[in-house]
């Protein structure tokens, strides 16, 4: 059976009200598009579809069109049909600026958390999409292995053995959309394993605390002394989540001594290590620290994420499990239908195998290097009082401060128009560590032409 006009149109939620259904039809066109709901440009459906799908003649809705068309509202081209004419929409009214600036509506942007968006690598992603979605299978497009394609999990396998020195086999890979699910799924995993809790770090974010405490589980903070979070005495935990490579957000590595003890305790319990190395391609000023799973794949469970070395919105993440692991959390994730974009996780593939993401990684790295060094020089030369550190990787640095002055810094640079976070947001609430006073700066966060002016904004906000 051939197209007819009522297969042609576009649909369109109209309610006349009003005396008449010509003026009715009108008036409600006319607010429609005021309002902005029908866009400038929008094409409308034709006089014969409207009326039919609003059960009037066909004479009424062109005698509406005409009306609007002679009121600037609308226009209509032969061969272009009837359109909403490109004009002003009128908006709701502008709010006068606060005093100080709301936070988030601020021009400058230090938050940590993630990489600067507008170098996003576009036209190569592009190229690998377009060779990805070519070359894949039919049934590439279909519900697939709960693991994920196996053309990631094989380009996850080899890049994370060279670059991270895990061991991973392509069978006891995961692929997840995002750190966040890998760690609900295991969450649920260990409260259906009976554990009652989790040691974490004292710093860290809460949504990870959240994800645990929804699953079941309490979190329990590790104590933090001058050399980083302690791993000498984990009794009576199943699992502990760490940041072995580059602790969020206080910026160290987890010391020799320490990874020892944590594997140590895993294979003498039986517990399990989440380990969380969200940023391990930035390495600045040291040799990478390799995985901690390549000391014990069976009782490491290691995640990683390209939300910080691509972007976040992919929602691209992959767990390395232990064997013994890979069952339940395979279980727990079809009962839940989760699931990742196929085409997301096959254009990875590509391009990791094309030696495209690492060029982006060494470009992205030589970039967010010098924004580090620009952020220290600036700092010695304007607030040498505030002392730096966690700079030798990752995106983001601590600044620390004179105690008692988190507070203040941050109002002060709201006035600035500059967006930041004090240390204290990441801090557990059972944490029994003195607090401190400082700064978490996100340098990778700004685009290059607003990174001078974050930085000068900052540099006026400190003491």
């Amino acid at each position: 059976m051939g197209k007819t006009w009522a297969t042609l149109g576009i649909d369109l939620h109209l309610e006349p009200t009003g005396p008449g259904l010509r003026r009715g039809l009108t008036d409600a066109l006319r607010d429609a598009v005021r309002t902005g709901r029908l866009a400038p440009g929008t094409r409308l459906p034709s006089s014969r579809s409207l009326a039919a799908d609003l059960g009037i003649a066909r004479n009424t809705v062109a005698d509406a069109y005409a009306d609007l068309v002679a009121e600037g509202w609308l226009t209509a081209r032969q061969g272009s049909g009837t359109r909403v004419a490109e004009r002003p929409v009128a908006g709701p009214p502008e709010r006068p600026a606060p005093h100080p600036p709301e936070r988030g509506r601020l021009p400058y942007d230090l938050t940590p958390g993630t990489p600067d968006l507008a170098s996003f690598p576009r036209t190569a992603w592009l190229k690998a999409a377009r060779r990805a979605l070519a070359a894949a299978p039919h049934d590439a497009l279909g519900y697939g292995d709960p693991r994920g394609r196996v053309e990631l999990r094989t380009a996850l396998a080899g890049y994370l053995s060279r670059v991270r020195g895990v061991r991973a086999d392509p069978e006891r890979i995961v692929v997840c959309s995002g750190f966040a699910q890998g760690l609900k799924l295991l969450g649920e995993v260990l409260r259906d394993r009976g554990a009652g809790s989790v040691a974490v770090e004292s710093y860290g974010l809460f949504v990870h605390w959240n994800i645990l405490q929804r699953a079941g589980l309490r979190t329990v903070p590790l104590p933090f002394d001058d050399l980083g979070t302690r791993t000498d005495d984990l009794t009576g935990t199943p699992a502990v989540l760490l940041n072995p490579a580059h602790q969020f957000p206080l910026g160290g590595a987890l010391r020799p001594e320490r990874r020892a003890a944590v594997v140590d305790w895993a294979r003498r319990t039986g517990g399990l290590v989440l380990e969380d190395d969200y940023d391990g391609e930035f390495r600045y000023d040291r040799q990478p620290v390799g995985a901690l799973q390549d000391l014990d794949p069976d009782h490491v469970v290691y995640l990683g994420t390209a939300s910080k070395s691509l972007a976040p919105g992919l929602r691209l993440g992959w767990m390395v499990l232990p064997a013994s692991l890979l069952p339940e959390v395979l279980a727990v994730q079809r009962a839940g239908g989760w699931a990742t974009g196929v085409l997301e996780q096959l254009t990875l593939a590509e391009f990791l195998t094309s030696g495209a993401y690492d060029r982006h990684v060494r470009a992205a790295r030589l970039r967010y290097r010098r924004r580090r060094d620009a952020l220290v020089a600036a700092l010695a030369s304007r607030a040498p009082e505030v002392r730096v550190r966690g700079i030798a990787a990752g995106l983001h640095a601590v600044l620390q401060l004179p105690p008692g002055t988190e507070a203040s810094v941050i109002r002060a640079a709201t006035w600035q128009g500059l967006s930041l976070q004090g240390l204290s947001a990441y801090r557990h609430p059972s944490a029994t560590t003195r607090p401190l006073d400082a700064l978490v700066v996100g340098y990778g966060t700004p685009p290059d032409h607003a990174w001078s002016g974050a930085l000068e904004a900052l540099c006026r906000a400190l003491p």
